[in-house]
């Protein structure tokens, strides 16, 4: 069963929340990042990317960034731009973006149920990228980052957090300038807390990542790094009541999750000419010139921007498995007819020749990385649905990586673990 905890966040004043928040860490680059806190010294992107406040010539992987976080961190908490919880609390995060609200429970989830696979993942991970948020995390001591989780929804949890949020006075409440309106309550009530901490270990026996692999793997490797090094919750190293043991993560019910496109663009065709790859796809694909971009709106459907065009693929019967959960998804289907068997990308974690783009950003996106040189093709997807990701995580399968893009976010430093 699922193994919660409150935690004394780390948060900020309430008159500075709107400024502080920023958008997660792995959603910008780091020119974006710059762009994003000009002006804006509260800005929690000083410390999860810090390298906006360094020269660009400066590795944005070296210890000098890590050391950076930190001292902006201790920057913030000495300026008293953040405070820390003066008791362990749970948090209820709600967000509104177009009209629709999805709630969750902010908290820290045990590591020990992620390496027992209690917390289920239904993605592997980049090495590279796990490696940034071990430096981040041992150096600064702090979990910035929150891992999105999803439950199948139960009406005693729903009932409770909805009681709490319409007799309750939210700690923030404000609209950010893309249009989502982000509020948050405290749970201080000793009696509320052990509720929540007991249906969750009595009524929700697993969690599935939604959003933020890289985050979780991190934290279960920082935790096992202390481990090895002597370092304990007991430990003089450790001083949160939760330490390392624990993650920062945040509960979505199932029944609110909206699930988008998460897109692809290629570098190039693998010494195919445009004319020739068209022709090997018509193999698999039943394919259709347009005069727009185009969106799928169906499974087994993509779409395709190439020297200027947009072209319509429907894969044809056969081409797939429809009996096996890995076998029948969108992003299986691209991955072993177009991206491995024609474009040589056998890897998409490690092959520098990828890159994905949350359907967030529209189709534009893609159109703009193709006629900037940047990239030779985009690739548009229909969405995996939440049934399919628990589906393939109840039988331990694995999605080809970047198969999912939740939407809307979550905001860095509203709300953060300290494990030291």
């Amino acid at each position: 069963m699922a193994k919660i905890r409150p935690f004394e966040a780390v948060r900020p004043q309430p008159q500075l929340a709107k400024q502080v928040a920023s958008k997660p860490y792995d959603v910008l680059n780091s020119a974006e990042a710059k762009q994003e806190a000009v002006g804006n010294a509260y800005s929690f992107l000083h410390i999860t990317k810090s390298e906006i406040d360094l020269p660009e010539t400066v590795d944005i992987h070296s210890q000098q960034v890590y050391d950076l976080a930190l001292e902006n961190l201790n920057a913030f908490l000495q300026r008293d731009v953040l405070f820390k919880e003066s008791k362990p609390c749970y948090y209820i995060y709600r967000l509104i973006m177009d009209g629709r609200a999805q709630t969750g429970l902010v908290c820290v989830s045990s590591v020990d149920d992620y390496n027992n696979d209690i917390i289920k993942k239904h993605e592997f991970t980049r090495p590279e990228k796990e490696q940034d948020r071990i430096n981040h995390i041992k150096t600064t001591g702090a979990q910035t980052g929150n891992v999105f989780l999803a439950y199948r929804n139960q009406a005693s949890i729903d009932t409770l957090i909805d009681k709490w949020m319409t007799t309750k006075n939210p700690v923030y409440d404000f609209t950010t300038e893309d249009g989502i309106q982000h509020t948050v309550w405290a749970v201080s009530d000793s009696e509320n807390i052990a509720q929540i901490t007991n249906l969750f270990e009595t009524e929700v026996p697993c969690t599935y990542i939604a959003d933020g692999h890289h985050r979780a793997a991190s934290a279960a490797k920082v935790r096992l790094a202390l481990s090895e090094a002597g370092a304990n919750v007991n430990g003089d190293a450790i001083k949160s009541a939760t330490g390392p043991d624990y993650f920062l993560t945040t509960l979505f019910p199932s029944n609110q999750l909206h699930i988008m496109d998460y897109n692809r663009v290629v570098k190039d065709l693998n010494g195919h000419t445009v004319e020739g790859f068209l022709e090997a796809l018509k193999n698999e694909f039943e394919i259709s010139e347009l005069e727009a971009a185009y969106k799928p709106a169906s499974l087994h459907s993509f779409g395709l921007y190439l020297a200027g065009k947009w072209y319509s693929l429907k894969a044809k019967p056969g081409t797939y498995n429809d009996n096996d959960p890995i076998g029948v998804l969108d992003v299986t289907i691209l991955s072993n007819n177009i991206l491995s068997k024609l474009l040589g990308i056998v890897d998409q974690r490690t092959d520098k020749r990828i890159d994905f783009v949350g359907g967030i950003r529209g189709l534009n996106e893609l159109e703009k990385r193709v006629d900037s040189g940047d990239m030779q093709l985009a690739i548009s997807l229909y969405p995996v649905t939440i049934d399919q990701l628990f589906n393939i995580a109840d039988a331990g399968e694995v999605m080809p990586p970047k198969s999912t893009w939740f939407e809307p976010k979550l905001r860095d430093g509203l709300l953060t673990h300290l494990i030291y």
